[in-house]
């Protein structure tokens, strides 16, 4: 029998140490070795007991998440879950931490005496087993700046996108597991003038969605939000599938591409879904199509990715599982056959403009 996975808990709620302590313990896989109230106390013992992974609540007392967050990436870097809420500012801190390096994030629900729901149980022990598995990788440090590909390419942020929303290439991109992280690695290095609409679905719940799109768009020269129906794609700008939502892409009568919402079922156990994206791409004609997958659990992409490109001849690029965090979705695409490029998460968005024409 394997050794079992050692787990710190760090919250400032006795409540939730005892329960997440109860939900980590009942599976035998795990082992709760000890359990902190604040960043501060965490820090200590996480350099004392050299545990696994971390689950860490986001607002406490003294130490908070984020700030214990940066300090044990600096000091002693280990797996850490965050366990969110969505509350004031929990949904940016919760984008901010996963920016940081957390492995994963998990949401508490709104009714604290819920916490010990089946769903949220199953969804706690499989991110921190993953998380345990993964180990922590020495991810690339590159800093996302709009002005270094602009410059590199010569463009000038003052011409802008194109006026015509009828675009002619189209990004779509998946990903999960680390995808907060890596977008910022590649959305702020797409100049807002780049001859292409980008489409995006990252696995989350929903609300968070909407904080990762604000978080780029502050951060991006492009415009990127989260997507609402009916919105028509346009040159220079991102739209992010909401959480718990599909996305997919339609032509209308007037040739525009066009953002349809949907409360489908969920494909793969993911909702929104890469595949279900993909799938509607597929549909597309006379347009130059680029295909994105990035770090993630799964498979979720390739299947809609093979249907593009048999249909369509879409251009794929996957990240190369150096700069993953959890080389899951680009494997199955590599494995697949069907990637025209692998590359590290940092020559990605160069990829993309060669593409589209800019490079």
């Amino acid at each position: 029998m394997s050794k079992k996975k050692k787990i710190l808990i760090v919250d400032d709620s006795a409540f939730m140490r005892r329960v997440v302590s109860d939900i980590i313990n009942s599976d035998e896989r795990c082992e709760v070795i000890g359990v902190a109230k604040n960043g501060q106390e965490g820090l200590e013992l996480a350099k004392q007991l050299m545990p696994d992974v971390i689950t860490l609540d986001v607002q406490m007392p003294i130490m908070t998440g984020l700030e214990m967050l940066k300090q044990l990436n600096a000091q002693n870097p280990i797996p850490v879950i965050m366990l969110s809420t969505l509350m004031k500012e929990g949904g940016k801190e919760t984008i901010e931490a996963l920016e940081l390096g957390a492995y994963d994030f998990v949401k508490k629900p709104d009714n604290i005496f819920k916490v010990n729901s089946i769903d949220i149980k199953d969804e706690l022990i499989s991110k921190v087993i993953e998380a345990a598995q993964s180990g922590k990788k020495n991810l690339p440090q590159f800093k996302p700046s709009i002005h270094k590909i602009i410059n590199s390419t010569n463009l000038s942020p003052l011409q802008g996108s194109p006026t015509t929303s009828k675009v002619k290439n189209l990004v779509a991109l998946g990903t999960s597991t680390g995808g907060p992280r890596a977008l910022q690695f590649v959305i702020p290095y797409l100049p807002k003038n780049i001859n292409a609409g980008i489409v995006i679905v990252q696995h989350m719940p929903p609300g968070f969605t909407r904080s990762l799109s604000e978080r780029l768009n502050q951060l991006s020269e492009i415009s990127v939000k989260e997507a609402e129906d009916k919105d028509i794609v346009e040159n220079g700008k991102a739209y992010i599938a909401p959480g718990d939502r599909q996305l997919e892409v339609i032509e209308d009568k007037s040739g525009n591409l066009v953002i349809h919402i949907t409360d489908g079922p969920p494909q793969g156990g993911h909702k929104p879904a890469v595949n279900v994206m993909m799938n509607s791409v597929a549909k597309i004609s006379n347009r130059k199509l680029i295909g994105v997958i990035m770090t993630g659990m799964g498979s979720d992409g390739m299947e809609g990715m093979q249907e593009v490109k048999n249909k369509q001849g879409m251009h794929i690029i996957a990240q190369n599982e150096e700069t993953c965090v959890v080389y899951g979705m680009p494997k199955s695409v590599v494995e697949k056959g069907i990637s025209n490029e692998v590359v590290p998460l940092e020559q990605i968005a160069e990829s993309i403009l060669k593409q589209s024409g800019v490079l």
